[in-house]
């Protein structure tokens, strides 16, 4: 579906007080140059430029949660030490609410340290506390407790720390009107307790529950479908979202499967965090009333401008209004299309419209219309939206989502503006326009379609254009499914 580029700014003034309730993390990122290897190993020297801080793990999806306008409470536990304080010091900053982060002597603060060269992470340095005092525990879930009752969503991040080692699950379990819960966990059948309304495993996390592995690309995402039953038993879940890195991420519950997204995939080497980005984002959308297509769709747009960063990054509600103006302005909304074509009218032009999934555009998409364009003045592009495709084409499709589809069709000469549909036909929107002239591409003839009456009963023209033979989308689609390497080939690759 398509996002309106000011959607971020309501959810921030919604002001929704979320709970953060987990394993916090200080990010070290060092930076430098390196030139030479060290004599003593065949290691690189890196000569420092720069450090960054940052905070992770639970802390880094609290401040994203404050970077899109929540109200942030963080809970967690850390060491009474340097790194601790700094901790602290970043969450306060960024607007957190850190009085239930408890600073404990008896044990150091979890760190993680890269050491990046050019975008390129050499190293990491884990330093990680293994045992937490049974008091420390106690006073960690007592703190939870207290944060969470007036909240609108909890978010637990469950990273095999103290939140983990603690009884917290069934003391969740326990509280009556609870707000919505979200559990971010490495194993998510640990929280099963508390009956969460939303996990979010990764595929390698799902894969340990249900005891198989789903498989690479796109047969992963097909095959996870299956077991939604098991997911949702184990875990005690009322919906379970699993993300596939590159490949988006799928919502079901025992209903089946809800909505799909498809990811915006940069290297891996830059991706840090995106994960509670993703988590932040889907949480908030969800507390401030918006369906699960629509927050799933806006976490998936969150997590895809952090991916694109080095470092442990933020999503802002400034980022993600950006992010989205950045396909909004590809597409024109049916109300400014409507008059934009009224004064086109009004100066004697001639409106041309034509239709189609458009996905992985290919040469005879743009010959078809270059072709098209020349009947008239105005050339208009209706592009099935994402759900719309599916339902034609099937799981699996589009390839490519509405924002890149209508992002290229727009980048071409031949058409003046695109604009998206999501009913199965495009004869609701025709009948709006009323264009002089509706082209489709294709082996048709005008009475084989449904629009056809339609253009003809207000006096419009119908034409047919022929695909270049040998460029089908459904072709590509099937070359390139041949040309990956099997199973056995991608283990040896």
């Amino acid at each position: 579906m398509t996002l309106a580029s000011d959607l971020p700014l309501k959810l921030a003034s919604s002001a929704r007080t979320i709970t953060v309730i987990g394993d916090v993390i200080l990010d070290t990122w060092v930076y430098g140059t390196s030139h030479r290897l060290a004599r003593e190993a065949p290691a690189p020297v890196v000569d420092r430029s720069h450090e960054n801080f940052a905070p992770g793990g639970a802390a880094n999806t609290a401040m994203n949660l404050a970077a899109l306008g929540a109200r942030v409470r963080l809970v967690g536990v850390a060491g009474d030490d340097a790194a601790g304080h700094r901790l602290q010091k970043l969450l306060a900053c960024a607007g957190v609410d850190t009085t239930h982060l408890v600073l404990n002597p008896a044990v150091s603060t979890t760190t993680k340290s890269r050491v990046v060269v050019g975008d390129q992470v050499l190293f990491r340095l884990d330093e990680t506390p293994q045992n937490y005092p049974a008091e420390l525990l106690a006073e960690l879930c007592e703190h939870a407790l207290s944060a969470s009752w007036d909240s609108d969503a909890l978010i637990i991040c469950d990273y095999d720390g103290p939140v983990h080692q603690s009884n917290l699950p069934h003391r969740l379990g326990a509280m009556t009107d609870r707000p919505l819960t979200v559990v971010d966990a490495h194993d998510p059948r640990h929280w099963a307790a508390a009956h969460p309304d939303l996990i979010t495993p990764n595929q390698q996390e799902a894969e340990i529950i249900i005891g198989t592995t789903l498989g690479t690309g796109q047969e992963r995402v097909e095959r996870v479908a299956e077991f939604a039953h098991a997911l949702l038993e184990q875990t005690a879940a009322a919906r379970v979202v699993v993300t596939f890195d590159r490949d988006g991420t799928v919502l079901f519950n025992d209903s089946g499967v809800i909505h799909r997204t498809w990811a915006n995939p940069a290297s891996e080497k830059q991706a840090s965090g995106a994960g509670d980005t993703f988590v932040a984002a889907l949480t908030l959308a969800l507390a401030s009333g918006l369906t699960d297509d629509t927050a799933l769709d806006l976490a998936q747009s969150a997590a895809d401008v952090v991916v694109h960063r080095l470092g442990t990054s933020l999503c802002s509600t400034r980022d993600l209004m950006a992010h989205l103006n950045d396909f909004a302005d590809a597409l024109t909304s049916t109300s400014e299309l409507l008059e934009k074509v009224a004064a086109h009218r009004q100066a004697g032009r001639r409106i041309i419209l034509s239709n189609g999934c458009f996905d992985v555009l290919h040469r005879g998409h743009i010959s078809y219309l270059n072709k098209a364009s020349q009947l008239g003045d105005i050339l208009i592009v209706a592009v099935n939206d994402d759900d719309s495709v599916r339902r034609l084409k099937g799981e699996g499709r589009p390839i490519n989502p509405l924002s890149d589809r209508a992002g290229v069709l727009a980048a071409l000469n031949s058409v003046d503006y695109v604009t998206a549909f999501s009913t199965d036909t495009p004869i609701p929107l025709i009948e709006k326009l009323q264009p002089d002239i509706y082209v489709k591409g294709g082996d048709y003839t005008p009475e084989m379609l449904t629009e056809t009456a339609v253009v003809r009963a207000y006096g419009g023209e119908v034409r047919i254009m022929n695909y270049v033979s040998d460029h089908s989308t459904s072709a590509l689609v099937e070359r390139m499914k041949q040309s990956q390497p099997r199973g056995e080939d991608r283990a040896r690759a």
